[in-house]
Parts: C-alpha cells; structure tokens; sequence
C-alpha cells in the first residue's frame, strides 16, 4: 500500500554513525569526492534507491541547489525510475528556496542558503510541494571560492519521510564539478541508506539519541 506524505517531519542531524567503511560516511568526508558521477557506486547506489521505492510503493522528489538536477536525473536515469520518480524543483537562487520549496523566510535570512536546518526544509518543502513520500534535498557552496560566509566544498543534503529527518554534513575537496558530484553521490547514498530501513521502519528513521533539537544546527557541522 502506497504511504502519503504528512506533516513536515522533524528535523535532525545526522551524525553519519553507520561508520567511516560506509558509502554515507566516505562522503561526507570526501574520500568518494574522486569518483565520477556516472561510474561505478554512483551507478550501483541510484539503482539501490529506485529498487527499494518501488519494492516498498513509495514516491521520492529531490530539491536540488549546488547539484542543480543531478541528483534527479540519476535517479532518472534507472529503468523503472517512473514508478517511483515525481519529479524535482533546482531552486538556486535563495528566494526560490522560499517561494517554490516553503523554506522560512527568518532562516534563510538568519543563516543563510547553505545550512542543515535549511536542507531539511528543502527535503519537507518538495515532499509536500510534490504529494511525495520522501523528500531529498542538497545545497552548498561548490566553489571555487567561498560564498555566504562557507567555504567552498561545504554542503548538506537531507532526507524527509514519515518518519522524519535526516541531513549529512559534507566537506568536500576538489574543484566545482568534483563537489557537485560528490554531493549528488552523498544525497544518494543517504537516500538509500534510509529506504533500505526494515519494512517496520518509516522512512526518514529516528533521530540519533545525541541529535541537536529541532531547529538548531549541530555544531560540528560547521
């Protein structure tokens, strides 16, 4: 039975505590950063999330900035994406984050474009926008200098479902084209670390016992 989308999940930040061995945690460190967005795990980890969409009848939508579309179009680019695929918004520029993905105009002026509570928001906004069941989201600074006081290289991406939140923190090292694809890899790794969650389980799993309230960004993050 298909599951439909609720409320705003809550959000929270992921600590990537499945282990550094995991395709989770070598992207948020960069150690996948080399790896081209076509080849490889890249390829493997896109089929790994449409495969388990369908098998559990849920919908994904993706909100993309710094990525613009290229987490999307993985996903797009697996056979049988259709069934599971609505669609995604590239919301760029900062005011497009408000006007099509909801993201709170105070946020957005209090912290700036590229923050974890605002990956969570982009994730909830397109889930809702949408009529998915899970939402991914992912914004950063892909260089080559800094921008909104982040250094190039930092990004997040977030996941939301019915069962809540998720976002990865990334610092990531390469030129712009490196960082965008390391980033699309990390938000498709996360997604599909969170379908392939027990059947029991909502998607977006339970927070962390150590996560920062709802709201707040983890300092480490930074």
């Amino acid at each position: 039975m298909r599951r439909t989308p609720r409320s705003r999940a809550r959000g929270t930040a992921d600590r990537c505590a499945t282990g550094r061995g995991s395709a989770v945690a070598r992207a948020a460190d960069g150690s996948d950063a080399g790896e081209p967005a076509t080849a490889g795990a890249h390829g493997d980890v896109r089929t790994r999330c449409v495969r388990r969409a369908l098998e559990r009848g849920l919908s994904l939508a993706t909100a993309e900035s710094l990525t613009a579309g290229l987490v999307c179009a993985g996903l797009a680019d697996v056979p049988g994406a259709s069934g599971a695929l609505r669609g995604g918004v590239v919301a760029y520029a900062t005011e497009l984050k408000r006007d099509l993905l909801d993201v709170p105009a105070d946020l957005l002026a209090r912290e700036g474009p590229v923050h974890p509570d605002v990956a969570l928001a982009m994730a909830a906004g397109v889930r809702r926008r949408l009529g998915a069941d899970v939402g991914v989201a992912t914004t950063g600074v892909a260089g080559p200098g800094p921008s909104d006081g982040r250094s190039a290289g930092t990004a997040y991406a977030a996941v939301v479902g019915p069962g809540g939140g998720r976002v990865l923190p990334l610092h990531l090292p390469g030129d712009r084209a490196a960082v965008r694809a390391a980033t699309a890899h990390a938000a498709l790794a996360l997604l599909a670390e969170v379908l392939e969650a027990p059947d029991d389980a909502p998607p977006g799993g339970s927070p962390p016992t150590d996560a920062p309230a709802p709201g707040t960004a983890d300092p480490r993050s930074r």
